[in-house]
Order: C-alpha cells, then structure tokens, then sequence
C-alpha cells in the first residue's frame, strides 16, 4: 500500500480485530473457567456432590460466587477502558469509522459511562458531516441520517444517565441548531446547560440563534445584551452587537 492514509486505516481496523479477538477469547476462558470452578467447589460443599444442603454451605457458594462475579466485572470494566483508548487513537488518525465501531465495543463493557455515550455522539456526528455528497445523491442520505440519528441517540442516552452532563447537552444542542434544523428541541438542552455554566458565551450565541430561528427575537435580543456586557473579546462584542441589530431589525423592521 503505497498511500500512507489507507496504510494506517487497514492498521487501524487489524489493530481493532486483534484486540477484539484477544478480549472476547480471554472473556469467554475466564467464564467458562469460572462456571467450572463454581460448579466443583459448590459440588464439594455437599456431601452428596449437588447443592449444599446446609445454611453455611449455601453462605460459602454465595460469597464464591460474588468473588467471581467481582472479577469478571472488573476485567469487563478494564476492556471498556482499553477500547476507549483505541478510539481516541483512531480519531486521532482521523478514522472516526473504525473509531465509531471501537466505541461500541466500549459500551458493550460499560453502558452507563455518561461519557462514552457522548463520544459516540461526537463521532457519529462527523461521521454524518463528513459524508460525501456522491455518497449522499446514490443512497438518498440514508446513511447520513442514520449516523445523525445515533448521534442524536448516544447523546440523550449521555444526558438520561447524568442529566448534569452539560457536554452532552451541548453536543446535542449543536447538532439540533446546526444540523438537523430542530432548533425549538435545542432550546431546553442549552438553557439548562446555561444554568450550570452560566458564563459560557458559546453556548449563548447558540441559543440566540436557535430563538432568531424560531421567531424569539427579544430572547435573542436579550442573549447578545448579556454576552456584550460579560466578555471580554473584542472580536466577539462586535458579532454579538451585529446579531442584536440582525435581531432587532427583524422584529421590528429597519
């Protein structure tokens, strides 16, 4: 292979099948090794080689059990992490397809890390944006919406579990106002988010723009005022000062 790119994605998706191979072999050794060490050492516990029969007995392969059961969430938890590792890697390749697919190896492990939900989201996001627009004209702009659509639901599934996750409210917001034209859903997201990060001029000019979008002009009105008093960029006062008077002009004609 003499592109360099393509050297390092067929790199990429070997490296992801080798450590997919060794994680689900070594997972399906250590169960079956265990449901065999559970079944002897439970066997001996009666005199009779089946269940104990006795209240300690029973206490002893319960406390086996749990010990097991310890280990195996352990090295599951250790596997979501290794996973999560190979994809900020692969993202930093740039292959946010192999990155994607790393992703939900991730959360197989661990399904309710807030986090690796929201860089599910992220990825499946730039994976929609980054679609090619002959891509996009052969199959409708199915796989585009179906990438959208997963990056919509990897970061609700980031907000049900930690409804402070303001990252995830953000990413959703984003993709509400810039890409899926939905600004009205948007508008929640980023006003709770403005309750825990109430400085964060980014995320005000976006939700003055999803109130532009939806007919709110005073609230948009309201949100450059607001940003023109707290920052201190020049740069930014200025754009906030021309979006007021877009705002202003708009509800009031000029």
């Amino acid at each position: 292979m003499k592109n360099p790119r393509i050297r390092e994605y067929a790199l990429g998706f070997l490296v992801i099948i080798l450590i997919g191979a060794i994680v689900t072999g070594f997972q399906l050794y250590k169960k079956q090794s265990a449901r065999n060490q559970l079944a002897s050492r439970i066997a001996e516990l009666s005199p009779k080689g089946g269940p104990p029969e006795t209240i300690e007995g029973l206490r002893e392969a319960i406390a086996l059990y749990e010990n097991m059961m310890e280990e195996q969430v352990n090295t599951a938890v250790k596997a979501g992490i290794y996973w999560k590792i190979l994809s900020a890697r692969l993202q930093d390749k740039g292959l946010y397809g192999e990155a994607f697919k790393a992703l939900e190896q991730a959360v197989s492990y661990t399904p309710e890390d807030p986090a690796l939900h929201y860089s599910t989201g992220l990825v499946a996001g730039i994976l929609a944006r980054d679609y090619h627009d002959y891509t996009v004209a052969t199959d409708g702009g199915q796989e585009r919406a179906q990438y959208y659509r997963l990056a919509e639901e990897a970061y609700r599934r980031a907000i049900a579990i930690d409804e402070r996750y303001t990252r995830a409210r953000y990413g959703l917001a984003v993709l509400y106002v810039f890409e899926l034209d939905r600004p009205a859903e948007a508008i929640p997201h980023l006003e709770r988010y403005l309750e825990i990060q109430t400085r964060d001029t980014d995320a005000m000019f976006i939700l003055a723009r999803a109130f532009y979008m939806t007919g709110n002009y005073d609230g948009a009105v309201g949100l450059y005022d607001t940003i023109i008093s707290i920052t201190k960029d020049s740069s930014r006062r200025r754009q906030a000062e021309d979006n007021k008077q877009q705002a202003l002009s708009a509800a009031y004609g000029s």
